[in-house]
């Protein structure tokens, strides 16, 4: 039997090259041999978008953007977070489970906070609504980035508290974590967030991407001089190559005469020719609208046939009649 995999995207705004190497081509290729349930986390962009419009313009746009990129709706399940409320059902019943203190331990929470977003009570209780997202499923599997490892902690925190009073009624998740893959930086060499305003889009426009390519961060290297690979440009670079040109990349940045200008425009024409063919595949789905809404309808009705089971369980289990 396959094992179950999750993962989420949020909206927050356009996805970049970081949400691709971090995580959605990890999510593509996992569709092979694993039972992938994929959802795009509108619910937990509330906690940064309060703009109506915005916030619809970006959930459709993410759901065609993940299409595009290769997330297949017949063999996995794919849907909008919102469109499966039970989520937030179950959130609740969880947050009577979950500690002040559990949720005050989150440094991701203490990351935003410092970083300039707001403070409120839907930030703070994020993980409860992710360890919900997760729980809902059964997901055997959550592959996550390293900075997201607390939360996958909290998650299993959680169920193991809950299975301890109510039996077994959840499955634990296993945490997977690339080691190979680092946290992807950003322009400025912090990792790349739509929060920092340091990304690289996807399927931005040439001059967008141009934009951001021409400001990434560099050192003040001559001419002559070797250039130091321990940098956002040869760091992101990299991300695009395999390991024979990756190796010729790194000779070019140990021989004098590299300009990092030359390297940038090289970059520019990578990404946009990395993804020419998703780019194609994006303007078909947005020009058929009908074929769009049938697809978030499919996902809808898979996802909630599981996420209603599950939540029937907890609650015969919790005294909810």
């Amino acid at each position: 039997m396959k094992k179950r995999i999750l993962s989420g995207a949020q909206p927050s705004g356009q996805l970049h090259i970081g949400n691709y190497f971090g995580m959605i081509n990890r999510m593509i290729s996992s569709q092979s041999n694993a039972d992938l349930f994929c959802f795009v986390a509108n619910y937990h962009s509330l906690t940064s978008i309060s703009n109506k419009v915005k916030l619809e313009k970006n959930t459709k746009e993410a759901f065609v953007d993940l299409l595009a990129l290769g997330i297949d709706p017949i063999k996995s399940t794919f849907w909008i977070q919102s469109h499966v409320p039970e989520v937030t059902e179950l959130a609740w019943i969880l947050s009577n489970f979950s500690s002040v203190g559990l949720m005050q331990r989150s440094t991701s929470y203490k990351d935003k906070i410092s970083n300039g977003l707001k403070p409120n009570m839907g930030l703070f209780s994020y993980p409860i609504l992710m360890a919900s997202d997760i729980l809902l499923f059964n997901s055997d599997i959550v592959p996550v980035g390293k900075d997201q490892k607390q939360h996958l902690e909290m998650t299993r925190d959680i169920a193991i508290k809950f299975n301890n009073i109510f039996g077994d009624i959840f499955t634990i998740p296993e945490i997977e974590i690339d080691d190979s893959n680092d946290i992807i930086v950003g322009i400025d060499d912090q990792k790349m967030s739509k929060s920092y305003n340091n990304t690289i889009p996807i399927f931005g426009d040439h001059d967008s991407i141009n934009n951001q390519v021409m400001n990434i961060v560099t050192d003040s290297a001559g001419l002559n001089d070797i250039k130091d690979t321990n940098t956002p440009l040869f760091k992101i670079y990299s991300l695009f190559l395999d390991d024979k040109p990756k190796k010729e990349l790194h000779e070019r940045y140990n021989t004098p005469g590299l300009k990092y200008m030359e390297v940038k425009k090289e970059l520019v024409d990578v990404i946009i020719n990395y993804f020419a063919h998703q780019r194609k595949r994006r303007d078909e789905l947005i020009a058929n609208e009908d074929k769009v809404n049938d697809l978030m309808n499919l996902g809808k009705t898979k996802a909630q046939k599981i996420a209603r089971e599950t939540l029937s369980h907890v609650k015969q289990a919790v005294g909810l009649l």
